[in-house]
């Protein structure tokens, strides 16, 4: 539910921090003191050195003997435990890890694509086993699921070691009218890797603080608006917002269905373009994906080409998406001229026509509010446990708990949500004005007039210090369009501002993740602007 009005600024804009503070809330990782510099603890030569390779490397090792997904699972849940007490990314573990990677490198099956590579999870997507699926909340410790989320199940299938789930803001930043990135009474707050008192950014922040930390392989994200691109791009890391419909939400936490995505967050552009492929398919438990037949791929490791922007025609948006950040401008700038060079055709300026209507739109907040309600509602109603059963049920919990709960942040939006009363009839109408405007008249309108393949923006500014008391600030950002179009967007680190990561989008019209990747992979070929964090305390600030 991550940015719940375009504008964050609006009645319904429901999650942002990452304290140089003391551990603020109750996670269930039980960790000794933390010695980040520290490139493995473990001693194994088979494990030394990986913190920055990606899936392809880790299982060249597995099929050559020199790796299997037991030590790789114990390397990971190593890492967990040292440098996690910095960044409290990771909400839970899975007491069965390295069990599941035992039973993975008994199977024997190293062709499956994600054959012993650990991922973890955002607190949304259910798990069958014996781990929690709470949103964050305090109010849902009781949930078990009776099956695993449909992306879970997809990624067991390909050969994935679950690792645990990740911390996020609490109900996705559905809470609170005051922006908390990162902060949940279950979890704490998540911190950046690349200076400890700054933003993660939005609501997928742990699971993009986790693989930018490099505990584990990659993970998985959500978005309704910014909550997997900002975090990608806050934290040096690529994250893919598949379009809506894609990837099957069966079984994941619900927020803006109309919005609600599901994707993978991952250090390299071909790491995310793996984890996708097995991601996507029909989901029978999520009628959306019965628009993805014909159109999903199981590989789109096959669209990259580090000659891929070569003939491209990009289009750079300027209104509204350029000039929040001066930081961001100037690394946006210098990605424009990667473009050039690597052979693309840029037209700049090509304005989205609806640009400013997009941010601060009131249909938007009416499509938010009918849709949280009821899924909230539903999904509460329906789910196993001994849990709140309805958004009137969870708002009393909040209340009666509200040492934890409400100890930095209100919970208005959830109220606000709660109050609001539309008709279907004025529900349709927004839904059909959102997407006239961010489709037709938006995203497909300046592609079409310039003949353009894709557009490119700066994703968002430098990440803004955590603010737990007033809350974390926000300039601007990239998402809104592709958000309330249902469009697929990709954030791939673009550049450092005083060490801070700035991310570059690339937006397209529906099922374009083909050519996005492969824009995406040629520019992070040209660029290689990814390095590891540091887990500084801030020294400088802007």
């Amino acid at each position: 539910m991550d940015r719940m009005n375009t504008s964050r600024r609006t009645a319904l804009a429901l999650g942002t921090a990452a304290a140089a503070t003391p551990w603020l809330g109750g996670t269930s990782v039980q960790a000794r003191a933390a010695t980040p510099g520290s490139a493995t603890s473990t001693g194994d030569a088979a494990t030394t050195g990986l913190e920055e390779l990606g899936i392809t490397e880790l299982r060249r090792r597995m099929n050559d003997g020199r790796l299997d997904a037991e030590r790789l699972t114990r390397y990971y849940l190593d890492r967990i435990e040292r440098i996690d007490p910095l960044l409290h990314a990771v909400i839970e573990v899975n007491p069965d890890a390295l069990r599941e990677a035992r039973r993975v490198d008994a199977e024997g099956d190293p062709g499956r694509p994600l054959h012993g590579m650990p991922i973890l999870l955002k607190d949304l997507v259910e798990t069958a086993d014996r781990m929690h699926t709470t949103a964050g909340s305090l109010a849902l410790r009781g949930l078990r699921p009776a099956k695993d989320a449909t992306v879970a199940a997809r990624l067991r299938a390909a050969g994935a070691v679950i690792l645990g789930k990740t911390n996020l803001s609490e109900w996705a930043g559905g809470m609170s009218l005051t922006h908390h990135a990162g902060w949940s009474a279950r979890g704490g707050q998540t911190r950046n890797p690349y200076k400890l008192d700054r933003s993660p950014s939005e609501s997928s922040s742990g699971t993009a603080v986790a693989t930018a930390a490099s505990l584990c392989v990659a993970g998985i994200g959500t978005e309704t608006n910014g909550s997997i691109i900002d975090p990608a791009s806050a934290n040096c890391v690529v994250g893919v917002k598949p379009t809506v419909g894609l990837v099957g939400r069966g079984g994941v936490i619900p927020g803006v269905p109309s919005q609600d995505s599901v994707g993978p967050i991952a250090r390299t552009v071909r790491d995310a373009a793996i984890l996708l492929g097995t991601l996507v398919g029909i989901d029978d438990r999520d009628p959306a994906t019965e628009a993805s037949r014909g159109r999903f791929h199981r590989d789109y490791t096959r669209f990259l080409d580090a000659d891929g922007l070569r003939g491209a025609r990009i289009g750079v948006p300027r209104a509204v998406y350029f000039g929040y950040s001066h930081h961001a401008d100037e690394i946006a700038e210098r990605a424009i001229a990667t473009l050039r060079e690597a052979g693309a055709t840029v037209v700049d300026p090509a304005d989205i026509p609806t640009a400013e209507q997009l941010e601060d739109l009131p249909s938007s907040m009416v499509v938010q509010a009918y849709e949280i309600k009821r899924g909230l509602n539903a999904y509460l109603a329906g789910a196993p446990g001994d849990h709140p059963r309805s958004l009137a049920e969870l708002i009393a919990f909040n209340r009666a708990h509200a040492d934890r709960e409400l100890r930095y942040v209100r919970q208005d939006g959830l109220e606000a949500v709660h109050e609001m009363d539309f008709t279907e009839r004025e529900y349709r109408q927004a839904l059909a004005t959102n997407h006239r405007l961010s489709r037709a008249e938006g995203i497909d309108a300046v592609l079409r007039r310039f003949r353009l393949d894709a557009l490119v923006m700066p994703t968002t500014g430098p990440p803004a210090k955590i603010d737990l008391i007033r809350g974390d600030s926000y300039g601007g950002g990239a998402s809104t369009p592709a958000a309330l179009a249902g469009y697929p967007a990709i954030s791939v680190p673009a550049g450092f501002a005083f060490g801070l990561p700035v991310g570059l989008t690339f937006m397209g019209t529906a099922w374009s993740e083909p050519k996005l990747l492969r824009y995406a992979y040629a520019y992070e070929q040209a660029g290689r602007v990814r390095r590891p964090p540091t887990y500084r305390q801030a020294d400088i600030g802007f």
